[in-house]
């Protein structure tokens, strides 16, 4: 393996933590849009209140760090991705801010009217960003991303039938991750009805993006071939075990199943991340930029394996610590949502 290869699988571990911790993130911040203005909507809001108040600051780590790396490592795949998809990217970063302005100000709001402006915004937030951060990814994926700067359409390049069914996926699959995690949340506060709730939209959301996931092979049949091709070829042994570990989830919900759920869920995602990065190895843009083309001078290469090597000895650690604390209830950003008993640990 070349410096430049193992460069490019520190970004692709970059990007697989935010999918899984920040795509969880902003699926709660879609089922609290959808969850309604009745009593079991403010419970439910409520929970993911609680559930993702000690950490959902910390899950951007991932986007910066990755980030940092494409633009250290892959100046010109950078360059040639900012540029060319400004319009996303921003309207993306736009929806973070704003997604975080949300939750940290419909709490401190002192008219309900105000708290509910402020709820919304955190909802449609959570949509918006992962939606157009799927459109981007297809549009690298379909090859709308030529190398240098701003040679691609800055519209036609994400608004075309890939982007856009990739960017749902996005939707779905964070809603998915979410429900699942918010089921083991719900049995953390003791409150068993939403646990059923989530139980149910979990099965719901599960189901969703499969059928997206299934409908993005046809597309990216027609549109992205090479992706298609790495998909059902080299990748394919990691396609079944995503498919093989939703199909768990699903079946596991509609037994009544809890424990396990969340485990099996967040290894359906990674398998497909991982495959996707299989299936277009080796290119960073697919047939424009390989990744030793792509790759910075060796000095910025070696130095960013270095940074690795020290978060994974301090920074991931750390997080994995706060993780922890939250899911065992030690630390709390505020107290159980009401309706809710003593909260429990979550092993």
């Amino acid at each position: 393996m070349s410096t430049a290869d193992a460069v490019a699988g520190v970004l692709w571990i970059g990007a697989t933590l935010y999918a899984v911790f920040g795509g969880a993130d902003f699926g709660a911040g879609f089922w609290g849009l959808i969850a309604g203005d009745g009593e079991r909507g403010r419970r439910a809001r409520a929970l993911v209140d609680w559930a993702i108040g000690p950490v959902w600051e910390a899950n951007h780590v991932w986007l910066i760090f990755v980030l940092v790396v494409l633009w250290t490592g892959f100046p010109l795949a950078f360059e040639s991705v900012m540029s060319t998809l400004f319009i996303p990217l921003s309207i993306a970063a736009l929806g973070i801010v704003l997604r975080g302005s949300g939750f940290a100000f419909h709490k401190q709001a002192a008219r309900a009217g105000y708290r509910v402006f402020a709820e919304r915004l955190f909802g449609i937030s959570s949509i918006l960003t992962p939606f157009f951060m799927g459109t981007v990814v297809g549009a690298i994926a379909s090859g709308r991303v030529p190398v240098g700067n701003a040679e691609g359409d800055p519209v036609t390049s994400w608004l075309n039938g890939v982007s856009i069914l990739t960017g749902a996926l996005f939707v779905a699959t964070s809603a998915y991750l979410a429900a699942v995690f918010l089921v083991s949340d719900s049995r953390r506060a003791g409150d068993s009805e939403l646990e059923e709730y989530f139980a149910r939209r979990a099965l719901a959301a599960a189901i969703a993006a499969g059928a997206l996931a299934v409908g993005g092979l046809f597309a990216y049949r027609a549109d992205a071939r090479h992706i298609y091709d790495g998909l059902t070829g080299d990748a394919l042994p990691l396609v079944i075990l995503s498919a093989v570990c939703g199909a768990g989830v699903v079946f596991m919900l509609w037994r009544g199943l809890r424990r396990g759920t969340r485990p099996l869920a967040v290894g359906a995602v990674v398998a497909v991340i991982w495959g996707w990065g299989v299936a277009q190895h080796p290119y960073l843009l697919p047939q424009s930029l390989t990744i030793s083309q792509g790759a910075g001078n060796s000095a910025a290469m070696d130095a960013i394996l270095i940074v690795f090597g020290a978060a994974v000895l301090i920074v991931i650690p750390s997080l994995a610590f706060l993780y922890t604390l939250s899911q065992r209830s030690i630390v709390e950003a505020e107290p159980p949502p009401p309706g809710s008993d003593t909260p429990r640990s979550e092993s």
